[in-house]
């Protein structure tokens, strides 16, 4: 392998193969990074397109055997989420595997390549009257591998699972050049290790996914929302531990909270007009007095609204138990008015939430969010921080893991024992 000499200090990349992978995929598909290629401001040398999951495999062989940084990048919809990486040598994109490689519609399996975006892949799906029941951020730009290994799987999962439930097989490539597959294309598939579910959320730490195997489900014959105006905080939690309890059949449920307007609960059914008859009236009934709308589709695209002009503002994702939705908004809205700070939240049925914070100074942002930490973690929640300003005060993105970084550890050893991907971006700066 023909190796250049680079830079000998300790945490560098020893040689750049630059030759080897332009032999690989070509050279028009290597090109030198630009400011537009930074992960979480840092800059990387180069970016690689690969045409299919074998030059994926060599060029990441390649860079490992230098003791290159790699960071994987879809459609970059989420490349700032996570640690600032300790290095990134080499970008390695998916944007050209991005081709459905079999729908068996009778089967309501799919296999796809990593590159290809939701967008582009549901609408060949609806063809046949088939969809993945996933509603994740940018669906435009997002791609298979980039919501798998963010697990982004959005508000459709309080009926369908999320991304974990829906995955029945994987491909990766390791950072040895390996190619591993798990899973089948069958539904009930439970031979060997369990890589589709040990690579959803992992970040790209542990190797490069290349393809994915999905369970499908019909599309639905109508979609009808309603949204219910909540008098406060513990209105809003009081009609969604109703919708809870009820036999309703409901496959979306959220709540909307601002400082500055009431909140909002919006609900969403599918089925036939029949069915969906008899859902309205029954949510009526059960939430009476309580004034219910018609919701246009628009009110599910909340969460991705609130990283609207996101340059000044902190995002971050929560996690609660749906008991405790508004004393936790509630602990939210005291402290942030306290310090003079903007906020507002889509939170799930489920207790997954997204805060936005916007503040008089990047410090009170981050007052905020250091003082949340703690006390969703002593209720058994989580906060990540997903963005944040530039001028705001260095925060760690996960906060504790409890118990678990031994063994994630191990795993990371185990996949990836040179640190070659994303190093630094996960958990405990793995």
């Amino acid at each position: 392998m023909a190796v250049l000499p680079s830079a000998s200090a300790a945490g560098t990349a020893i040689g750049v193969p630059w030759d080897d992978l332009r032999a690989i995929a070509g050279a028009e598909h290597l090109r030198s990074a630009g400011s537009a290629d930074r992960v979480a401001g840092i800059q990387p040398q180069m970016v690689l397109e690969p045409d299919n999951e074998t030059e994926l495999a060599a060029a990441l062989r390649c860079a490992d055997a230098v003791g290159m940084s790699v960071v994987p990048r879809g459609g970059g919809t989420k490349l700032g989420w996570g640690n600032r990486p300790i290095r990134a040598d080499l970008i390695l994109s998916t944007a050209r595997l991005n081709r459905v490689i079999e729908h068996a519609w009778a089967d309501l399996t799919l296999s796809v390549e990593a590159g290809c975006t939701i967008q582009d892949l549901q609408n060949a799906l609806s063809q046949h009257g088939q969809h993945i029941a996933i509603d994740p951020l940018w669906p435009d730009r997002a791609t298979v591998g980039g919501i798998l290994s963010t697990n982004d799987s959005g508000t459709l999962r309080i009926r369908y699972g999320a991304l974990r439930d829906l995955i029945i097989g994987v491909t990766i490539a390791l950072p040895d050049g390996t190619l591993a597959s798990s899973g089948g294309k069958v539904v009930k598939n439970v031979a060997g290790y369990d890589l589709p579910k040990l690579i959803t959320g992992a970040l790209g730490t542990l190797g490069v996914i290349t393809r994915a195997i999905f369970r499908l489900h019909p599309l639905p014959r109508k979609v009808e929302s309603f949204t219910f105006a909540a008098s406060d905080l513990d209105d809003a939690n009081r009609l969604i531990l109703a919708v809870h309890n009820s036999r309703l059949a409901h496959t979306g449920l959220q709540a909307r909270f601002s400082a500055e307007i009431a909140p909002a609960v919006d609900i969403r059914f599918e089925g036939t007009d029949t069915g969906l008859a008899a859902q309205a009236e029954a949510l009526r009934s059960l939430v009476a007095p309580a004034t219910i709308t018609v919701a246009c589709e628009e009110v599910w695209l909340a969460r991705q609204e609130l990283w609207s002009s996101a340059e000044s503002a902190a995002i971050a994702k929560i996690s609660v138990l749906p008991t405790s939705v508004s004393e936790t908004c509630g602990r939210i809205s005291r402290l942030a008015d306290s310090l003079g700070v903007k906020w507002s939240a889509v939170v799930q049925g489920t207790g997954l939430g997204w805060l936005r914070l916007v503040g008089p100074s990047a410090p009170a942002i981050h007052q905020v969010l250091q003082t949340m930490r703690p006390e969703l973690e002593s209720l058994g929640g989580s906060l990540t921080v997903l963005h944040r300003p530039l001028a705001m005060p260095a925060m760690d993105t996960w906060g504790s893991c409890g118990n678990a970084l031994p063994l994630m550890l191990s795993v990371k050893q185990q996949f990836d024992p040179h640190g070659t991907l994303n190093p630094g971006r996960f958990v405990g700066g793995i």
